[in-house]
């Protein structure tokens, strides 16, 4: 009997030195977790200290418990005071369900921006900044604007570098080369961060601003997938820290982690997608003070948006 109580302390103590390591080890890990992180992440901040975004100003509307709309724009920037919006999406998601919906704006749309006379949808930003162009797609498509995301073109292809460093792969339809900086060939690639800007941007061709626009939606629906990608996971602290410099937004670090945890996580992770204007609800126009523009049938295109959405509109 003695033997075996001794036998039985000795295995007792035994398991209690193995959760003790186990216990040691685990947080030995975690401490080298939380030191991977924030170097990583303060690393990623330290390359994103000069940018050339400029200061903003928002009204944003009231948050709501069933959607959220973020307003993604972006910005032909090279330091100016004033620059013009080459990107217009609204990017829609689902509270409930987690799914992740896009809305393109062309940024030729002959828009009524509040207090001045009527231009370029882009323009909008020009004239007033985040706050007029938010206003302005208020106004005339009745959304809600909840929160803004800008980058400019030089921000935008360090993100993808960052947080892609082997490429984003893309499904490339033809040649292209003509004013995008690069030179690409027709088949499926893994693009940089220039490579992928210049796929976004280029329209030399018959479908011209169109399709640039669903070029624009395509990348955006190839870097989700790349992100929520095993092998980007170890990119996450270094991207996160970059885009608090990258990426100008009202949006707390928190809530883009948390935002981006839930897209990634949920949702049936297909990107819903949509242009306006629409297919048949436009005409092509010319005006003295603002060039060749697209004058759109407004209600069609609401009521488009609110079925898409399936979101009450204002």
């Amino acid at each position: 009997m003695e033997e075996e109580r001794q036998l039985r302390g000795r295995r007792r103590k035994k398991r209690r030195v193995r959760k003790r390591a186990i216990l040691f080890m685990l947080l030995i890990m975690m401490l080298a977790a939380g030191a991977y992180f924030f170097m990583q992440y303060q690393s990623g901040k330290k390359l994103a200290e000069e940018t050339e975004l400029p200061e903003v100003e928002f009204e944003n509307d009231e948050d709501n418990k069933g959607f959220e709309n973020i307003l993604v724009l972006g910005v032909d920037s090279r330091g100016e005071e004033k620059s013009r919006t080459d990107t217009m999406m609204l990017v829609a998601h689902n509270k409930e369900t987690d799914d992740v919906k896009v809305v393109s704006f062309m940024r030729d749309i002959y828009a009524e921006i509040p207090g001045y006379q009527s231009y370029k949808l882009n323009t909008a930003f020009y004239l007033g900044g985040v706050d007029l162009l938010a206003d302005t797609l208020r106004n005339m498509f009745g959304v809600e604007v909840h929160h803004y995301a800008m980058v400019d073109f030089e921000s935008f292809e360090k993100l993808v570098d960052i947080g892609a460093p082997n490429g984003v792969e893309i499904n490339v339809e033809k040649d292209m080369s003509e004013k995008i900086g690069v030179t690409l060939t027709q088949g499926t690639h893994r693009l940089n961060g220039k490579e992928l800007l210049g796929y976004a941007r280029f329209r030399a061709d018959n479908q011209g601003d169109f399709g640039r626009v669903a070029r624009q939606q395509q990348v955006l629906a190839a870097l989700k997938d790349e992100m929520i990608s095993l092998s980007a996971i170890p990119k996450f602290p270094k991207l996160a820290g970059a885009a608090q410099g990258y990426i100008k937004t009202d949006m707390p670090a928190l809530d883009q982690v948390k935002l981006a945890t839930d897209i990634a996580l949920g949702g049936t992770g297909e990107i819903e997608r949509l242009t306006i204007p629409v297919e048949d609800s436009y005409s092509n126009a010319r005006y003295s003070h603002a060039g060749a523009v697209l004058e759109i049938n407004i209600e069609q295109n609401r009521q488009a948006l609110s079925e898409f959405l399936d979101q009450p509109l204002q």
